[in-house]
């Protein structure tokens, strides 16, 4: 039975006045809204997922008294989850006088577009990159890629639209194409003095975590969000409804990155992009997997905790956090002593099947705790052994060196993610490995592994850390090891893999994994130079 819809009103900064829709529904999108309800046709509706990037808008926050930008994919964004942000459209970028945005003017000069169903997403892209570059300057090829890997193209191809991507810095801004940034920060700080919506609300965005928790014992049914990546598919895909809608982005505590000495804790609110670069600056041989995790307007909207809490067994953080020895923090309001109450369990834990935790229906989570290079991870029995660990600048072996070598105190952890998808970029996987390791005069001193698209949820390999734990490592060691990797689990096999496929690549990635940590540099893309093949 479809629930009741009750609507709500939205307001968001467009266009230089503040724009207040009434009996928006807490399910409908943004898309949809403007689209539909504002007649923004330039915007368009292609896939419906978040994965060709054709209906790409940009948003603006004000944080710390600055404008922040940001593309996402309107499509699988709820339309109330902008509420008190600016929005700009492809309609937005002319001048009064009709002038094209050098964003605009650079896909023209650079024949970036053919059939122009995908430009308006393509420009709206290059639109927030040019925000956040200065007025696009200093923008290469590498960043270009990365930051369009969300924008899918079938026409031209992506050279003239790469090209574009570094011309525009180029071109004269005409006037009334720029964003007079003090103007949008003052509506904006304006709009988040009005009053909040009712706590009770359809669509309720708690500024503070307390609310938050309050607002969740008071209401358990109603659909928890964070950036709608996957809720969003929820609604367009399989057509749900949401009576009420809590959405956690709002909590300003849980929109930090905190650093303590022994490990970093990642709020549920905060985006993938954010989350990812947390984690690079503190482990740089993530970067590349942290840049394939979907798209950038994917990675903007969606968050950490959302992925994390949503448990999906092809989920690519999961793997990743599972071997980094992370673990989450669930809180809940207790409405008898009127106070927060918490518990902390490690995140492999958290799941009990395909898409169920332990969550009790009053609780959230609202961190992810991951320890700093340096720090052991728990370990498989036995328990007990000591890691004795040099750290580098960084605390991580940053290159493919050979562990055999440095003596002494001990190596730095040794750390790789391997994701097997059939595309490169904004992909899903068929399996993704996480590996994490230090030795000790020579042998496994702790080892952790996670896998994901292999079990009904992300799962840690116990069997094979138990395997390794205090062997010495070695090629007879690591070819034992594979075969209780691949007997360990017992995948399915769907659209993107067999059951056999998986089973032979969890093996031959641990495999990789030793060859890699042996200083062989040719297997892995990443390390090989054009001198290299020649």
């Amino acid at each position: 039975m479809t629930p009741p819809i009750s609507p709500q009103t939205l307001t968001f900064w467009r266009r230089g006045h503040a724009v207040t829709l009434d009996n928006v529904p807490a399910d409908r999108t943004l898309l949809e809204v403007l689209r539909e309800d504002l007649h923004c046709t330039g915007t368009k509706e292609g896939c419906g997922e978040g994965d060709c990037g054709a209906c790409t808008v940009v948003l603006g926050e004000a944080v710390g008294g600055k404008l922040q930008y940001k593309a996402i994919n309107s499509c699988i964004r709820l339309a109330h989850s902008v509420q008190g942000m600016a929005v700009w459209t492809t309609e937005d970028l002319v001048s009064p006088k009709g002038e094209l945005h050098p964003a605009q003017e650079a896909m023209v000069h650079c024949h970036g577009s053919q059939c122009g169903f995908c430009t308006p997403g393509f420009v709206m892209s290059l639109f927030g990159m040019y925000q956040n570059t200065g007025g696009g300057q200093g923008i290469d090829r590498a960043q270009a890629q990365v930051e369009l890997s969300g924008n899918l193209c079938r026409c031209t191809g992506y050279r003239p639209i790469f090209d574009a991507a570094q011309q525009m810095g180029s071109l004269p801004l005409p006037a009334g194409c720029g964003v007079n940034e003090p103007v949008v920060v003052a509506a904006l700080e304006a709009l988040g003095e009005r009053p909040a919506p009712a706590a009770d609300g359809a669509y309720m965005r708690p500024p503070t975590l307390t609310r938050l928790l309050q607002a969740r014992a008071a209401h358990p049914q109603a659909q928890v969000v964070a950036g709608c990546t996957d809720v969003g598919l929820w609604v367009t895909k399989m057509h749900k409804r949401f009576a009420q809608v809590l959405d956690v982005t709002a909590a300003e505590e849980l929109r930090r990155v905190e650093t303590y000495p022994h490990h970093i804790a990642i709020g549920a609110a905060v985006s993938l992009h954010e989350a990812y670069a947390a984690l690079v600056s503190e482990r740089p041989p993530l970067k590349t997997f942290s840049q394939r995790f979907a798209g950038l307007p994917v990675r903007n909207s969606g968050t950490l905790g959302g992925n994390v809490a949503n448990g999906s067994p092809i989920g690519d953080s999961m793997p990743l956090l599972i071997a980094l020895g992370a673990s989450v923090v669930l809180m809940r309001w207790d409405a008898k002593r009127k106070t927060v109450t918490h518990r902390e369990l490690q995140l492999e834990d958290l799941y009990t099947g395909y898409r169920t935790n332990v969550m009790r229906a009053d609780e959230l989570l609202c961190w992810i705790k991951v320890p700093r290079p340096g720090e052991p991870s728990p370990q498989p029995s036995p328990r007990g052994r000591g890691s004795k660990t040099m750290r580098s600048a960084n605390g991580v072996n940053s290159l493919p060196l050979p562990l055999g070598e440095g003596g002494g105190e001990g190596l730095p952890e040794f750390l790789r993610v391997y994701k097997i998808s059939k595309r490169f970029d904004d992909d899903i996987s068929a399996v993704c490995l996480a590996i994490r390791l230090t030795l000790e005069e020579g042998k496994v001193s702790t080892i952790s592994i996670g896998a994901g698209g292999v079990a009904a949820t992300p799962v840690r390999a116990r069997q094979t850390e138990a395997a390794l734990l205090g062997q010495a490592w070695n090629a007879d060691t690591v070819m034992a090891a594979m075969a209780t990797l691949r007997a360990e689990f017992q995948p399915i096999s769907d659209m993107r893999a067999s059951a056999a496929y998986r089973q032979t690549v969890l093996g031959n990635l641990l495999q990789r994994f030793w060859l890699e940590s042996q200083g062989l540099q040719a297997i892995n893309l990443e390390s090989v130079s054009m001198e290299d093949l020649a």
